[in-house]
């Protein structure tokens, strides 16, 4: 029997930090402290080379209970939809008005960050209503 493996999420990007900001606001995620040695990300960075400056960095779950995020710059932008995308899961148990209300709430405070809203998927008879969002480099991800 295999064990649960721990991972990680990996985003391409063309702003590591920024991107990593995002979704540590979205999600209630810290940045980890720098490496040993280092007061700050910022001093840690100013070691590397010119061209490996500013292309990662990672937020994590506080509770240690989350997976990892990893951002990571590349030099294309995003051209197409994303095959894998994250559920911000907000409305888990709600139904209804009840659950549009907490979605909305949650699209309203995440278009404040520089969120964009693509659509509402509407309560079909088998899924419950579901807001699809692009974070601030247009990857898609769904409030759920």
């Amino acid at each position: 029997m295999t064990s649960v493996r721990q991972f990680q999420v990996t985003f391409d990007c063309a702003d590591p930090e920024r991107v990593a900001r995002f979704w540590c606001e979205v999600l209630g995620y810290v940045v980890p402290p720098p490496p040993p040695g280092f007061a700050t990300w910022g001093d840690f960075n100013r070691t590397l080379p010119p061209e490996r400056q500013g292309s990662a960095f990672a937020c994590v779950d506080p509770t240690g209970v989350g997976p990892r995020l990893f951002f990571q710059r590349v030099p294309e932008g995003k051209v197409v939809k994303n095959r894998v995308h994250l559920d911000v899961r907000v409305g888990t148990g709600l139904v209804g008005d009840e659950r549009l209300a907490a979605l909305e709430a949650e699209c309203a405070r995440l278009v404040e960050l520089g969120a964009e809203r693509v659509r509402l998927l509407p309560a079909d008879g088998y899924n419950e209503s579901t807001i699809v969002m692009r974070d601030i480099e247009g990857n898609e991800f769904d409030l759920d």
